[in-house]
């Protein structure tokens, strides 16, 4: 099947899954963090956001996000004030979920943006799950 759209669009619905440039750890972060990857990474960024496995990447993404963010509150938390450590992990365990909860919850239009910043059209996340047979939104 043939669809209009750029290069690597066309095989991701069809379920060609070619050998694709993955970025090493530094360009991953600057990726998660909301940078944009040089071209070289298109399809793979493609294969990020339609693949099977998408909603569970893009948790990891977030839980990388969150991380520094809920060690350093961890410190501040233990060192400057009285209360116990079990009530502040129980604490940042409550963000975190709330995070993953507020996030996966709008992650197909995450997903999106991400596309499009890669230079692919609107709506090419969803149509190219829904080719797959996956799901296209959280359930």
């Amino acid at each position: 099947m043939n669809f209009p759209g750029p290069a690597g669009y066309n095989r991701a619905c069809s379920g060609y899954s070619p050998q694709v440039n993955r970025p090493g750890p530094v360009r991953w972060l600057r990726y998660v963090y909301g940078g944009r990857l040089p071209d070289d990474y298109r399809e793979w960024v493609l294969h990020d956001t339609t693949t099977g496995t998408w909603l569970l990447r893009a948790a990891f993404q977030i839980f990388a996000i969150a991380l520094p963010w809920l060690v350093a509150a961890f410190f501040v938390l233990t060192l400057l004030t009285p209360l116990p450590v079990t009530v502040v992990v129980a604490a940042l365990l409550m963000c975190l979920a709330l995070s993953m909860f507020l996030t996966l919850t709008s992650a197909d239009e995450f997903a999106e943006v991400r596309l499009a910043k890669h230079g692919f059209p609107p709506g090419t996340g969803k149509l190219v799950r829904k080719r797959r047979g996956g799901h296209s939104t959280w359930p």
